[in-house]
């Protein structure tokens, strides 16, 4: 079955999909302010992204109890388009606690708003990834994933520039003391914001309810090598893909959150001038992102192999250009270009199947680490915000693989794997631990990095015999034009 993806739908969904990315990238930017504002420690400051991606496992951890407790999954009794809409609104009552947090001078308080707006994500989580995968041909599945995660992208990529000027206000000025007071009307616009999607999601034409009963015979090569499951739990290669995503957040968050850190510490940067470095970790993976995307496109093989050259420089353009229009100076990230050259020669090998481009940037990831830890100046720099263009496809493949042949289970297996979202806040703060001076230092604790990547590229090899006994193979899955 070669289903036409269905574009109008597809794109009011991954509107939810940018707000994600833009708090998310957000949260860098608060984390130096809060150290400062705060007097907290490396590891203290990680707070925010324990607080932050704990907030998806409890969420899910909710859904599940709820599910069980109706005697059937929560999705498919409220509806998804319901169910998105729900999640929008407590993410919007979550950013109402930054008044009352910022007039009190309450870290506690910060960190519970960032929790509840979390929490709404991981309904949103719950329902928008499966809604993506089914919303054409579910062998593109991981390929329209990659687009939603693009938007995510572009989110991450403007989040902390617009983050940054609201709280230091003009960019152009030597403030670089903020005041807590400052982040109010940031996020009670994002409050409203918020709200107004969700109005919006409640009229329009995403479905509210989606067959998952006949997926899995639909992706096996046989009927009789699809396995009938009571639990999702049971599939191994959902169980080992919880844990990949577990470690892939982690890494993709640690990475950048101890970035600020880094760029203090060995470089002498300021917390004011750190929003450019952010900016273009989270444009890595928009630049990816977009790479990656260009598959679900129905369009020839030929344009699709001139566009997987064009695509990532495009990206990179809107990472500049939002960078000049914020008055930053741009001149130092010219040859980034180079290091995108490196993802667009990996993308090429992984053919766009989602188990080799798993291998093939994990090992990308590896290395980008150790040359990080082992160099100096803006080389180590680079090296680790190249990091976030071998994160950028990751967890499209490794959703996308963790959830092949679940059928009935897919949702029930997507919640699993949205629990697994905390890794971005427990692998954080670890590394932020680990980052004393005592301990391994800034620099070396980024080997927590490679030690995330080298699980993620034993995944990558392990899930396809595991697929495979279940008569669904990725390789003949993604070969030729869609």
């Amino acid at each position: 079955m070669n289903q036409q993806t269905k574009w109008s739908q597809f794109g009011t969904l991954i509107t939810v999909f940018f707000f994600w990315g833009f708090v998310a990238a957000s949260n860098d930017i608060l984390i130096p302010v809060f150290k400062k504002a705060f007097n907290l420690s490396q590891a203290q400051s990680q707070l925010v992204s324990l607080a932050f991606y704990n907030a998806y496992t409890v969420g899910s951890i909710i859904y599940l109890l709820i599910s069980k407790s109706i005697g059937g999954d929560l999705l498919n009794k409220m509806g998804y388009k319901n169910g998105i809409a729900v999640g929008l609104s407590i993410s919007a009552i979550g950013t109402l606690l930054f008044y009352p947090a910022a007039n009190t001078g309450s870290f506690t308080l910060m960190l519970t708003g960032l929790f509840i707006v979390a929490l709404g994500f991981s309904l949103q989580q719950i329902a928008a990834n499966p809604l993506a995968v089914v919303m054409g041909d579910p062998k593109t599945g991981s390929q329209r994933l990659s687009m939603a995660g693009g938007v995510n992208n572009f989110g991450t990529t403007i989040g902390p520039l617009l983050v940054s000027f609201a709280i230091f206000g003009s960019v152009s000025s030597n403030n670089s003391v903020a005041s807590i007071e400052s982040v109010k009307a940031p996020y009670l616009i994002l409050g409203l914001a918020f709200l107004l999607v969700a109005i919006f999601f409640k009229f329009s034409s995403i479905p509210n309810k989606i067959n998952l009963e006949n997926v899995a015979a639909e992706e096996a090569d046989s009927t009789s090598k699809v396995m009938h499951k009571k639990y999702a739990i049971q599939y191994p290669q959902l169980w080992m893909g919880m844990i990949g995503i577990f470690v892939y957040v982690g890494v993709e968050v640690a990475t950048a959150s101890n970035l600020p850190e880094y760029l203090k510490v060995k470089l002498g940067v300021s917390t004011d001038k750190v929003a450019p470095f952010i900016s273009l970790y989270w444009a890595s993976l928009m630049i990816g992102r977009w790479t990656s995307s260009v598959g679900a496109f129905d369009i020839s093989k030929s344009a699709k192999d001139i566009l997987k050259f064009f695509m990532p420089y495009i990206a990179f353009a809107v990472f500049l250009i939002v960078n000049k229009v914020a008055q930053h100076d741009i001149t130092p990230f010219y040859v980034y270009a180079i290091v995108i050259a490196a993802m667009i020669a990996g993308d090429i090998l992984s053919k766009g199947n989602p188990a080799r481009m798993l291998l093939i940037f994990s090992l990308m990831g590896i290395t980008a680490l150790a040359i990080g830890m082992l160099t100096h100046g803006m080389v180590s720099v680079f090296a680790f915000v190249s990091v976030g263009l071998f994160c950028s496809t990751l967890w499209p493949c490794i959703f996308t693989l963790a959830v092949a042949g679940l059928g009935k289970h897919t949702n029930e297996g997507s919640s699993f794997l949205i629990m697994m979202i905390m890794g971005g806040g427990f692998i954080s703060y670890f590394q932020g631990y680990l980052a004393a001076d005592h301990l391994l230092g800034i620099q070396y604790s980024y080997v927590v990095g490679v030690a995330c990547f080298a699980y993620l590229a034993f995944y990558a090899v392990r899930v396809l015999g595991v697929l495979k006994s279940q008569g669904i193979d990725y390789d003949t899955k993604v070969s030729g034009g869609h």
